[in-house]
């Protein structure tokens, strides 16, 4: 499974490509993570589509401060 770290508006976010699509969690700052299930992605977004995707979704995070969405690794 192939997964990509994201910073979403401000929110850091692990999304993991799996044969059923994407699962995408969120990561506390001791690194734990834990299921996004407000953050739906269909398995058709392709990899280079998601930040786009993401910023699409979550626009309403959007902030002066946070006002991207970044691929980390």
């Amino acid at each position: 499974m192939q997964s990509i770290k994201l910073d979403v508006f401000g929110r850091p976010v692990v999304a993991m490509q799996t044969l059923e699509g994407w699962k995408l969690f969120y990561v506390g700052e001791e690194g734990k993570r834990r299921p996004a299930p407000d953050i739906i992605v269909p398995a058709d977004v392709r990899e280079a589509d998601l930040e786009m995707y993401l910023a699409d979704l979550c626009h309403e995070w959007c902030t002066a401060l946070n006002p991207t969405v970044t691929r980390l690794s």
